[in-house]
């Protein structure tokens, strides 16, 4: 298995590329996906400065931070069953697949401080895949008015696994396009600056068009 720093180098420079390559002057957050990999493997991302780390089920997000504690900041990015919430609201800095009244109302009740949520946009339209259509995206934000317990820092999606790089892109910059509409609209409990999109196979798509933050796993972590 490579060394993470040295896949840390090529991406960062394909960063950088991207970053080039975009009309937008976003700094970019690189997430490690630990779903996959053991502790040891999560500490070396730690030791290379990569501190945000996403798991996408409560056993191994648990399990991880018992060890790691707060040397992380903690990205939930899975699926969230709403029976599940009390188990990881209040051990995570951020969420990634708000898509759902039940689910905002059960983070209500259970969260002790506000969380940082990510609302999750089906923009592909593909049946398989989680999230809001994208003319539910701005309905529903506007539904959480009242929840004291929510902050919707961003939207996020994920690209249908194609070759077809169109395909891909206008996913993501339909994304962007509507994040752009939410940050119109001023919600003092929806700032939407930020956009989760882009994993290994095409982080470099999704920062040119607009991503500030990537998943990545098997590209840096394996």
């Amino acid at each position: 298995m490579a060394k993470i720093s040295d896949n840390l180098t090529q991406i960062q420079s394909t960063i950088e590329r991207a970053k080039k390559n975009s009309k937008y002057s976003q700094e970019v957050t690189i997430i490690a996906v630990t779903k996959s990999v053991n502790t040891e493997r999560t500490k070396e991302a730690i030791e290379n400065n990569i501190f945000h780390l996403g798991e996408n089920r409560p056993e191994g997000l648990l399990a991880k931070k018992e060890e790691i504690k707060d040397k992380a900041i903690w990205h939930y990015i899975g699926t969230l069953q709403t029976r599940k919430v009390k188990q990881v609201i209040n051990e995570i800095d951020y969420l990634h697949s708000l898509d759902r009244l039940s689910l905002a109302e059960e983070i209500e009740k259970r969260a002790e401080r506000p969380v940082k949520c990510f609302v999750q946009a089906n923009v592909s339209g593909e049946e398989s895949k989680h999230g809001l259509t994208k003319e539910d995206v701005i309905p529903f934000i506007q539904s959480l008015a009242q929840f004291t317990k929510i902050q919707i820092v961003g939207l996020m999606t994920m690209a249908p696994n194609l070759e077809d790089e169109t395909v891909i892109r206008k996913v993501f910059s339909d994304l962007k396009q509507l994040q752009q509409e939410v940050v119109e609209l001023h919600l003092p409990f929806a700032p939407c600056t930020e956009l989760s999109m882009g994993m290994s196979n095409d982080y470099e798509i999704a920062i040119e068009e607009g991503a500030t933050f990537v998943r990545i796993g098997t590209a840096l972590v394996g």
